[in-house]
């Protein structure tokens, strides 16, 4: 089975976090959030999330993916953070799943998994991804690691990561049974 690390940073993007958490559930995939420096985590929006767990019970190699919610300040909280710059490159090492929404991609660029890699982030933030071949796409994908632009588009990035993960069978699935339109 597969199993997913969401790291959760004061100020993620709640939209994301949630349907990323949720839509990967509902496809049977474990999820696993942790919060980057207590488990009450306050969004960008002054909602309030409960994590799994503490960032210092979580370990990369434990898992098959990590999924990174956007907002701000959330994306460069977890982007200042080494243990999350560590198990993304742990993961990244593993071919496993690196995936990244709005803001977040500049975590993954922090890390150093996107050189000459193709990838995406919210508008302006291709400034500070330098090392990648940026593209204005919704959902790039190139080998393991998967960006997409910002909240609009969780449901369907969301939807993506289920294709990639489980089956494509499953993702049209769940495409269906939520009435997503896309």
């Amino acid at each position: 089975m597969e199993r997913v690390f969401v790291p959760l940073a004061e100020g993620f993007e709640e939209i994301e976090a949630i349907t990323i958490i949720d839509v990967l559930r509902r496809a049977g995939v474990e999820v696993i959030t942790a919060g980057v420096d207590k488990k009450e985590i306050k969004g960008a929006h002054g909602i309030i999330v409960t994590a799994d767990r503490n960032l210092e019970e979580i370990h990369g190699y434990d898992f098959t993916g990590i999924v990174l919610p956007g907002g701000m300040p959330g994306a460069a909280n977890l982007r200042d953070n080494d243990k999350i710059l560590e198990i993304i490159k742990d993961i990244n090492e593993e071919s496993g799943l690196v995936a990244a929404l709005c803001a977040a991609p500049i975590v993954l660029e922090e890390a150093g998994v996107l050189k000459d890699k193709r990838a995406t982030s919210f508008p302006d933030f291709d400034k500070e991804m330098p090392s990648c071949n940026y593209q204005a796409e919704k959902i790039v994908q190139d080998g393991n690691i998967i960006t997409s632009r910002g909240p609009g588009l969780a449901l369907e990035f969301a939807i993506y990561l289920v294709e990639y993960l489980v089956s494509s069978s499953e993702a049209a699935s769940l495409k269906e049974a939520m009435l997503a339109n896309f």
